[in-house]
């Protein structure tokens, strides 16, 4: 894929960050029941990191997809771009490793604060 360094640069900077604040264990990764991938949210965009299958898997092509909540638009990622799918690949390694031991969860599911929430606006 042809890309504008400038622009693979900070797509780079921009998993390496995803990265650090998951090891820190300020970006928060969930593990959607019945879905093969985990997902967080970062600064009003879901991130969509998959499969979630084992990293031990090294076949097994992975990618980062990015999405505003506010807009159609994304960018996805894969394990076999030549430029940044080692930072996938690293990112996905520490997500594993970040929230391997965590329940799934349902994010679609009813909740008495979304029921608030959509009540209230």
């Amino acid at each position: 894929m042809d890309r504008n360094p400038a622009t693979t640069e900070r797509l780079r900077q921009l998993i390496l960050k995803l990265d650090a604040q998951t090891a820190s264990g300020e970006l928060h990764w969930e593990r959607q029941a019945g879905s093969a991938h985990r997902y967080a949210r970062f600064n009003n965009n879901l991130l969509i990191l998959g499969p979630a299958s084992p990293i031990s898997k090294k076949n097994v092509p992975r990618y980062l997809f990015i999405t505003p909540f506010d807009s159609p638009d994304c960018i996805e990622v894969n394990s076999g771009d030549a430029e940044l799918g080692s930072a996938v690949i690293k990112l996905v390694q520490t997500v594993e490793n970040a929230s391997q031991h965590e329940p799934a969860t349902d994010p679609f599911a009813i909740t008495e604060q979304l029921l608030e929430r959509i009540e209230s606006s």
